[in-house]
């Protein structure tokens, strides 16, 4: 098919979309030219966090160096569905570009998750280190045999997540025993807290807020940034720093909607989603240090939690083997050149 046939026909397949396309965050309009090229950017994220300040510019800046050729249209906060219902869109082609956790990304790879396992990451040095190198690189190799779906260079950065409760704080493994904790719908998440002897419970974040303020659940996990905009302060009394997963998002692309753009195109949009995940690192990182003081300023008590003796826990409960079995020895291997041993 000729460059000037294909270009016609996804510009015709596209008018079907106008309307929602004129409402993309992520449309800027330079007066060039026509799009030849649309994509659309999925997330579950406000469009205030980092990550869609950093798309945003993202998607002006590839605008502006294709002349308008290729558009980036941005999505944030579940406006084309829960992750779920947009992991099955960017699989079909129907959204182009999808940033996803591990932690729900593992329920159709089940191999990603294991940049979740429980407090195996100390440090962001450990993290970047591992998820820049060789577990990344195993990581992508993994969702790439989906057939369907890829996974860009570098993930972005979505923090630790801590522990907030009602009832009591969580500063060691005890304080965990028969509390109701609410975790996302994720098989290594979920494990880790039976492991410590607590009563997780799956609930969608959209109910998060009401039932712990019904005390349907005593706590929930999450980073502390999202404990911040979420307002969950004002239902929760402690903020545990367990520290006890490390999560970021995956930018996946659609192998066949990102294949068809002409290899400049893809080398221009690599480029500039590498520069936008780079900086928001750097603007999550700078927010974390305020966000201890702002959850402070709102009267919720943060609670030192040392992770030692929650590992020492989990591996007298087998859960570092049994996930190591389920991994299998090379992954798990390449885990623990960054984390050192874990089982």
């Amino acid at each position: 098919m000729s460059d000037f046939t294909r270009r016609s026909f996804i510009k015709t397949a596209s008018l079907a979309s106008a309307a929602v396309a004129a409402a993309g965050l992520g449309l800027y309009s330079t007066g060039a030219r026509a799009a030849d090229f649309k994509l659309k950017f999925a997330n579950n994220l406000p469009i205030s966090h980092p990550m869609n300040v950093r798309a945003r510019a993202m998607a002006k800046a590839i605008q502006e160096e294709t002349n308008g050729a290729l558009v980036v249209q941005v999505f944030p906060s579940s406006q084309l569905g829960s992750d779920t219902d947009t992991l099955a869109q960017v699989r079909s082609g129907a959204v182009d570009l999808f940033s996803l956790s591990p932690v729900i990304l593992g329920t159709m790879v089940p191999s990603v998750q294991i940049s979740a396992v429980g407090f195996a990451f100390k440090d962001y040095q450990q993290v970047w280190s591992a998820m820049d190198g060789a577990l990344g690189e195993h990581v992508r190799a993994e969702i790439a045999k989906t057939g369907t779906l890829f996974a860009f260079d570098h993930m972005w950065d979505n923090g630790f997540r801590v522990t907030t409760t009602s009832t009591r704080p969580v500063a060691n493994p005890d304080d965990l025993r028969g509390m109701k904790l609410r975790v996302p719908p994720s098989p290594i998440i979920m494990s880790i807290f039976r492991a410590l002897d607590a009563a997780p419970t799956s609930i969608n974040f959209a109910e998060v807020y009401s039932a712990l303020q019904t005390r349907i659940v005593e706590g929930q996990e999450n980073p502390m940034t999202l404990v911040s905009t979420a307002k969950l302060y004002e239902v929760q009394k402690y903020c545990s720093l367990t520290n006890h997963v490390w999560d970021g998002f995956w930018m996946l692309g659609n192998t066949a909607s990102i294949g068809r753009l002409p290899a400049d195109m893809q080398a221009i949009l690599r480029k500039h989603i590498d520069a936008a995940v780079m900086g928001q690192r750097q603007d999550l990182a700078k927010l974390e240090g305020s966000t201890r003081d702002t959850l402070k300023g709102q009267g919720l008590e943060l609670v030192e939690a040392p992770a030692d003796p929650f590992r020492d826990k989990l591996r007298s409960a087998n859960y570092y083997a049994q996930w190591h079995d389920k991994f299998g020895d090379q992954a798990w291997g390449i885990l623990e050149q960054y984390a050192g041993k874990l089982a």
